[in-house]
């Protein structure tokens, strides 16, 4: 299977395209705000940590193997509104997650539906994948609410299953199947 990711992805309104090293300005922007990483795993970012982030980011250009990752950057007229990830799960490159992160100023817009959909379309279409999962903090409610746009449906609620920022927090998990693309709302 040809593993080259056939990048930039460009949609109706975004272009998906691998990070570089000019991004790390515009994705501080964004991770360095409490309430973006109030459901993250993660404190919101320093410059120190935004350096390292970035540089993990720039090598996941694609999916080859178990381990391996993609993560896009999602542009808008030429301004970065956030970021997508795509990563293996288990021990093959047929079962993958889904996560995605978007600057507050650009929500609302539909900008995250249309950037997970391209990517859900390139874990399905061009990987070949079986599955995609997303996992989030329940009280994630925007998050909660794209993955039912794009499609994937509820498969568990986790209670107290993490531990984060002082505080066991509930997960909620869902997925989507390959053979699930039919019942996808339409774009």
């Amino acid at each position: 299977m040809t593993t080259e990711t056939p990048l930039p992805v460009t949609t109706g309104r975004l272009v998906l395209r691998a990070h570089r090293a000019e991004d790390l300005e515009p994705l501080l922007a964004y991770y360095a705000d409490p309430e973006v990483a109030r459901y993250l795993l993660e404190e919101p970012w320093t410059p120190e940590v935004a350096e390292a982030q970035l540089a993990k980011r720039l090598a996941r250009t694609r999916i080859d193997e178990p381990g391996s990752a993609l993560a896009l950057v999602v542009e808008h007229d030429g301004q970065v509104v956030g970021d997508v990830a795509l990563w293996t799960t288990g021990d093959t490159v047929s079962r993958g997650e889904i996560g995605w992160v978007f600057h507050p100023d650009h929500t609302g817009q539909g900008f995250a539906t249309e950037a997970v959909r391209a990517v859900l379309d390139l874990a399905f279409g061009f990987y070949r994948m079986h599955r995609v999962v997303a996992q989030l903090d329940s009280r994630n409610a925007p998050s909660a609410r794209l993955c039912e746009r794009v499609g994937m449906r509820r498969e568990g609620h986790l209670r107290q299953d993490w531990w984060s920022k002082g505080e066991w927090t509930d997960t909620l998990v869902y997925g989507v199947l390959k053979d699930d693309r039919a019942t996808l709302a339409p774009r």
